[in-house]
C-alpha cells in the first residue's frame, strides 16, 4: 500500500498562483470570460481560482458549476441510480465568451467530452480552454488535451489519483498517487 506525496499543500499553493499567473497572462482583465468548474471535484478548485484571480485582478470574474452526469456516454451502465448534481451558473449564456473549464484530474477525457456537451446547452462559446490540476497522461479514450496543467503524471491502470481540498470539506490540501488496493 503505497501513497506518494504527489502535491504537498505548500506546493499546491505554489501550483495555484501559478496557473492563475497564466490565466492573467492569457486573458488580462478577464472581460468575456467564464471559469466553468465541472462535478463534482472541478468546483472547488474552480472556486478557489475564481477567488484568487478575483483579488488579483481586482475585476468580478463570472463562475459557473456544469454537472456532466447526463452527458456521459456510460451513465447508463452504472448499476445504481445517478442522483446528478446541481448546475450553477451566474451568468444566462456562454454566447460568444471564452470559457475556462476546469477540473481536477484529467484521465480518459470522457468527463470533459460530457463536460462540453453540457457546456453547449448553455451557447456557443468563442473559445473553450481546459485547466486541469493533474494531468495523468497516456491514459486517454479521447483526443483532449489541457491547455492549463498543474501537474502532469505518469500512470499505470491501478493507480488512483486523490485530490485533497479544503473547500470539499477535506482536512488539508493536497494531490496524492494511490495503489488499488488504498481507494
Amino acid at each position: 500500500m503505497k501513497r506518494k506525496v504527489l502535491l504537498s499543500p505548500k506546493q499546491l499553493e505554489l501550483t495555484l498562483d501559478r496557473l492563475c499567473h497564466q490565466l492573467i497572462e492569457n486573458h488580462d482583465n478577464f472581460q468575456d470570460c467564464v471559469i466553468i468548474g465541472l462535478q463534482p471535484r472541478g468546483i472547488y478548485l474552480a472556486r478557489r481560482l475564481q477567488s484568487e484571480l478575483s483579488k488579483l485582478t481586482k475585476s468580478e470574474i463570472s463562475y459557473g458549476e456544469i454537472d456532466p452526469t447526463f452527458y456521459r456516454d456510460d451513465f447508463r451502465t452504472k448499476g445504481h441510480p445517478i442522483a446528478p448534481s446541481s448546475m450553477n451558473m451566474d451568468f444566462v449564456t456562454v454566447e460568444n465568451k471564452n470559457v475556462i473549464l476546469v477540473d481536477d484530474v484529467l484521465f480518459s477525457g470522457r468527463t470533459i467530452r460530457a463536460g462540453l456537451d453540457a457546456l453547449l446547452d448553455f451557447g456557443r462559446p468563442k473559445k473553450v480552454e481546459l485547466l486541469v490540476l493533474i494531468d495523468r497522461r497516456y491514459s486517454r479514450h479521447l483526443p483532449i488535451q489541457p491547455d492549463y496543467v498543474g501537474k502532469k503524471v505518469d500512470t499505470i491502470v491501478s493507480q488512483n489519483i486523490k485530490t485533497e481540498l479544503t473547500e470539499a470539506g477535506d482536512k488539508t490540501d493536497g494531490v496524492w498517487l494511490l495503489s488499488s488496493d488504498e481507494r
